[in-house]
């Protein structure tokens, strides 16, 4: 099991706390994507959205949130 830190993760995104909704999200957008049929020894999502975060293959931008009025 490959072990992510938090400060690997960070160099990538603001803060360690924003890598990781970045790594939710981007888990969650391959999800909606069909699996191919594999052999079932397949990394989880969640591993493979860090690993794409870290090796710094995820480009995203934050967008404000608007307020009700």
């Amino acid at each position: 099991m490959q072990v992510f830190t938090p400060n690997e993760l960070a160099k990538h995104a603001a803060n360690k706390y924003l890598s990781v909704l970045v790594a939710a999200q981007y888990a969650r957008a391959m999800n909606e994507f069909p699996r191919l049929g594999g052999t079932g020894r397949e990394k989880k999502l969640t591993t493979r959205a860090l690993e794409e975060l870290a090796a710094g293959n995820i480009s995203f931008r934050i967008v404000p949130r608007r307020r009700p009025a």
